[in-house]
C-alpha cells in the first residue's frame, strides 16, 4: 500500500525551517567562507558597510526565505492538485523546486539584483545547496511530520 500524506502550509514553515538548517550546514561546510548572497544583499541596500559585517542580518534574511519558500511549494503543490502525496512525490517536487529557487536565485537575484558574476564552480556550489534545500523540504512534506 502506497501511504499518502497531506501537505500543509504547518508542513511547508516547518519543513523550510529544516530544509534552510541543513542547507546552512552545507554552506558553512563547503563553502568559501565569504558572506552569504544575502549578506551583500543587506549590505548593498540597507546597510552601509562591508558585506562581512552583515553575515548575521543575511542569515537572518535566508531564513525567511527559506521559511517563505517552504510555505510557497506547500501551497503550489495543493493548488496543483496535490495536496496529498507519497514521500517520492513529494521529494522530486522539492528537487524540482530546488531547482526552480536556483534558477531564480542565480538568474534575478545574484545577476541583476547584485550584480554579480560568480565563477562557475561557485554556480555549481549554489546548484547542490538548493538542490540540498528542496531534497530535504521535500522529504520533510513527503513524510508528513506536521
Amino acid at each position: 500500500m502506497i501511504h499518502m500524506v497531506e501537505v500543509t502550509l504547518i508542513g511547508g514553515l516547518a519543513g523550510g525551517i529544516v530544509a534552510t538548517i541543513v542547507m546552512t550546514v552545507f554552506m558553512m561546510a563547503l563553502g568559501d567562507d565569504s558572506p552569504p548572497p544575502t549578506a551583500l544583499f543587506w549590505s548593498k541596500y540597507v546597510g552601509d558597510g562591508p558585506p562581512e559585517g552583515y553575515v548575521m542580518q543575511g542569515m537572518a534574511l535566508h531564513v525567511l526565505y527559506g521559511l517563505g519558500a517552504g510555505v510557497a511549494l506547500a501551497v503550489l503543490l495543493s493548488v496543483a492538485g496535490f495536496g496529498t502525496v507519497t514521500l517520492v512525490t513529494a521529494l522530486g517536487a522539492g528537487v524540482g523546486y530546488g531547482i526552480l529557487l536556483f534558477v531564480v536565485a542565480a538568474a534575478f537575484w545574484m545577476n541583476v539584483v547584485l550584480a554579480l558574476d560568480p565563477e562557475p564552480k561557485a554556480v555549481g556550489t549554489f546548484l547542490f545547496f538548493h538542490l540540498v534545500y528542496g531534497a530535504v523540504l521535500g522529504a520533510w512534506l513527503g513524510a508528513g511530520v506536521l
